[in-house]
């Protein structure tokens, strides 16, 4: 049977929402099945509006922690603020008794990022969320440079943009209004959900090429 991975993300402006779909693609074509959730507004439709946030899109919100019991492993989508969660995700958080009984324990974790700009909170924001996987006793899987560091280390295309993908591989994204990724901001994201594959996971399938 092949591992059960839930893609959970909050996005206010699209940035994430665009990579979640990338990392749900990639989850598949590795062999992996996934259900992809967004974390519930917390945020009035009148002030959404005054800061200019689009729509949210048709996933469905993750009300009930319980959901993510029957998932062998997680992946975060996390739009930084100050170089933490979101409200909104830390409002989730919050109901998550589950650490008590070890709903979530041994279960593995990973993460993607976005911020405004470079230097915006990207590494502080995966550290940040560590304290979180600890309390569930989850596993972080992080991407590292591996397979990744050529296209990192190549500023040639920038496209106004930045993205940060699991455990703190810098990619830049300045604009609210701005979603369009830069092709090699994408391909970046492309070794996270299937090209490592230095680490078996549950039933055998990779577990960094799906979780990092």
């Amino acid at each position: 049977m092949a591992p059960r991975v839930a893609i959970v993300f909050y996005s206010m402006y699209g940035h994430i929402l665009q990579l979640v779909e990338e990392e749900a693609r990639g989850i598949r074509e590795a062999g992996g099945e996934v259900d992809i959730y967004q974390i519930p507004e917390t945020l009035t439709s009148d002030v959404l509006e005054k800061m200019g946030a689009p729509g949210k899109s048709s996933y469905p919100e993750l009300k009930n922690p319980e959901t993510l019991e029957k998932y062998d492993g997680f992946l975060f989508g996390i739009p930084t603020r100050y170089g933490n969660w979101p409200a909104q995700f830390k409002a989730f958080w919050d109901k998550t008794v589950s650490y008590i009984t070890g709903a979530f324990w041994g279960k593995y974790a990973g993460a993607f990022v976005s911020t405004a700009t470079p230097g915006g909170g990207q590494e502080s924001t995966i550290i940040s969320a560590m304290s979180t996987f600890v309390h569930h006793g989850m596993i972080f899987v992080p991407l590292g440079y591996k397979t990744v560091f050529g296209t990192l280390a190549d500023l040639t295309e920038t496209n106004n943009k930045q993205e940060v993908v699991g455990g703190g591989a810098p990619v830049t994204e300045p604009s609210q209004t701005s979603t369009t990724q830069a092709p090699k901001q994408q391909t970046s994201t492309e070794p996270q959900h299937k090209e490592e594959h230095d680490k078996s996971g549950p039933c055998g399938l990779p577990v960094k090429c799906i979780l990092s």
